[in-house]
C-alpha cells in the first residue's frame, strides 16, 4: 500500500513504521493519523510480521505533536465528531502484536500520546519528551490523561500535564516514561535487536502475554489474575506450547508454528 506521510518497511519479521514529515518535525496531520491506522492494521494482519517498531524520520523528532495549523477554525462539534469516529490512539491500543516506540528526538503532545500507546519505549539520549497541550490552551486529547498516571504515577502525570514541561530522556527514564535510554548512534540497532528478539518467540505466546499484561491497566487484581489464567489455558492448547515443551525436554531450539 502506498503512503504519502509515512514509510512502511518490513525487516524480516519486524514491521517498521516511520512518520515521514521531517520538515514539520513529523507533526501528525489528520491524513498522517489515518495512514498510521491503516499501516498498523495492515502489519497486524500480516502473518509474516511478528513485532512492530514506530519512529520519526530525520534526526530531530519522533513526533512534535499534532499539526496545530489544522486546529484553526475547527469547531467543538467538528472535534467531537472526529474523536467519536475513533482515534489513532484507540486503533494502536487494539493492535495485538507488540509495538516498540523508537524515540529519536522531540516526542511532544500527541507524539508522546502515540508513544504511550506502544508497549515498549526506547529513547535516544537526545530525546525530549513532554505533554505540552496546556501551552496552547488545550488538554491531552489522545488518552494521555489516563495513560500517563498509570505509567508514571499521579504526581508525575499532573506535573507533565499541568506545566507542559519538557523533560530529557534520563528524567523520562527515572519516572518510568521510557524503558531504556541509549546513545543516539545505537538507537536503531538496539530497538531493532529487541524487536527481533520478540519476533523470534512464539507469536501465540507473545500475543497472549501482551494481552494479559495490558489487562492489568484496566482490571482489578483479582479479575486480572483470573483473566491471566484463562489466557494461560488458551496457550496450553496451542501447537507452539507442544513444540516449546518438547524442544525444552530435547534440549534443542524450538521451531515455532505460530499457532
Amino acid at each position: 500500500m502506498a503512503y504519502d506521510t509515512i514509510r512502511v518497511e518490513r525487516r524480516e519479521a519486524v514491521g517498521l513504521v516511520t512518520l515521514n514529515r521531517p520538515d514539520k518535525l513529523n507533526a501528525m496531520s489528520v491524513a498522517m493519523k489515518a495512514e498510521l491506522v491503516r499501516a498498523f492494521q495492515e502489519l497486524d494482519s500480516d502473518p509474516g510480521v511478528r513485532a512492530l517498531v514506530t519512529t520519526g524520520a530525520g534526526e530531530k523528532a519522533f513526533a512534535a505533536g499534532a499539526d496545530i495549523g489544522e486546529f484553526v477554525g475547527r469547531t467543538p462539534a467538528e472535534q467531537w465528531r472526529m474523536h467519536d469516529r475513533g482515534t489513532l490512539y484507540e486503533a494502536v491500543d487494539r493492535i495485538e502484536k507488540p509495538i516498540l516506540a523508537m524515540i529519536n528526538g522531540y516526542c511532544l503532545g500527541g507524539g508522546l500520546e502515540l508513544a504511550l500507546t506502544c508497549d515498549i519505549r526506547i529513547a535516544s539520549e537526545r530525546a525530549v519528551l513532554g505533554q505540552t497541550e496546556v501551552d496552547i490552551g488545550l488538554i491531552p486529547g489522545g488518552g494521555a490523561s489516563q495513560r500517563l498516571p498509570r505509567l508514571v504515577g499521579m504526581g508525575n502525570a499532573m506535573r507533565l500535564a499541568l506545566t507542559g514541561d519538557r523533560i530529557d530522556a534520563h528524567e523520562a527514564l527515572r519516572i518510568g516514561l521510557v524503558d531504556e535510554v541509549v546513545p543516539h548512534a545505537r538507537l536503531e540497532a538496539r530497538t531493532m535487536d529487541l524487536a527481533s528478539r520478540i519476533a523470534s518467540k512464539s507469536a501465540v505466546a507473545v500475543r497472549l502475554a501482551k494481552t494479559a499484561v495490558r489487562a492489568s491497566m484496566r482490571l482489578p487484581l483479582d479479575q486480572g489474575v483470573r483473566y491471566e489464567r484463562a489466557l494461560f489455558a488458551l496457550a496450553m492448547g496451542s501447537e507452539d506450547r507442544e513444540e516449546g515443551v518438547r524442544a525444552f525436554l530435547e534440549k534443542r531450539p524450538p521451531t515455532w508454528k505460530n499457532r
